[in-house]
């Protein structure tokens, strides 16, 4: 009975406490205390709230990373993919470009049978000081009528000549090298010389009378003299002349027009028989 009295007595005292509470909301006698408890609360949610959105920003943050990384890499592929189009569309130009010199100079000299070969290895070997032989490989031989002595051009220009021969493919001295030599010409003055090579690559031509007219950007051709070559291929063009009062020839540096640092498609004159000087009597 006692506890029955104790638990309406606690029931009537929290429902008095919340009809007091009520009244006091309600006539705002609360408001001082609620604006204290917001004043205490609010900075803690505005942290609460700042951590939040700090979360979620790096979420968003992560997710657009991995999206411009995913991007990168593709524009990264796509880079190298147009690099090597690139490299393979001017390499294939230059080798139309090369084909195309060749036939205008088939063209132009249609009494010449030409034998077009590439350049095995792509580059000029050779400038071993213990053996300064300047020569490139070509891909035909024996088998495609290249002989010894033949002379080997580039559209037209003067690259040197066939020294050995193989079923398939043909080492080529070339005019750089300092065993060559070559009759020429001045093409404007008509002045004749000797184009040599020399052990460190450059070329000159020797043995111009002191007289003779010869200048710089003068273009030298071959004479035909001495059979062992074609006449009128280009050699070079002057670009400097040596001349000293006591000497009875000049001299000139060149530079060769067929451009021989950069080979790539050659020809063999197969036609082209020269004379060998142990064959004259």
């Amino acid at each position: 009975m006692l506890k029955r009295t104790s638990d309406s007595t606690i029931l009537f005292v929290l429902i008095g406490l919340s009809l007091v509470g009520f009244a006091l909301h309600r006539t705002d006698a609360l408001a001082p205390a609620e604006r204290t408890t917001l004043d205490a609360v609010a900075p803690v949610q505005r942290s609460i709230d700042g951590v939040v959105d700090r979360a979620s920003n790096l979420v968003e943050t992560a997710r657009r990373l991995d999206s411009l990384q995913q991007e990168n890499e593709a524009l990264r592929e796509l880079v190298d993919q147009l690099m090597i189009e690139n490299v393979k569309l001017k390499d294939e130009t230059r080798e139309i470009r090369a084909l195309r010199e060749e036939l205008q100079f088939k063209r132009a000299n249609p009494s010449f049978d030409i034998r077009a070969a590439d350049i095995l290895g792509g580059q000029v070997v050779g400038h071993d000081p213990s053996n300064p032989l300047s020569y490139i490989i070509i891909d035909v031989g024996a088998g495609d009528g290249v002989q010894r002595d033949m002379p080997v051009t580039r559209a037209g220009a003067l690259v040197g000549r066939v020294v050995r021969v193989g079923e398939e493919a043909a080492r080529v001295l070339l005019i750089t090298d300092p065993t060559s030599k070559v009759n020429a010409r001045v093409q404007r003055s008509g002045a004749t010389g000797i184009v040599a090579g020399s052990v460190d690559g450059t070329l000159r031509l020797t043995r111009i009378p002191a007289d003779a007219e010869v200048g710089v950007g003068d273009i030298i051709i071959t004479s035909g003299y001495g059979g062992n070559f074609p006449r009128r291929l280009a050699i070079g063009q002057v670009t400097q002349v040596h001349r000293r009062n006591v000497d009875p020839f000049q001299t000139a540096d060149l530079q060769a027009a067929a451009g021989l640092g950069a080979l790539e498609i050659v020809s063999v004159i197969t036609d082209f028989q020269p004379t060998r000087t142990d064959d004259v009597q």
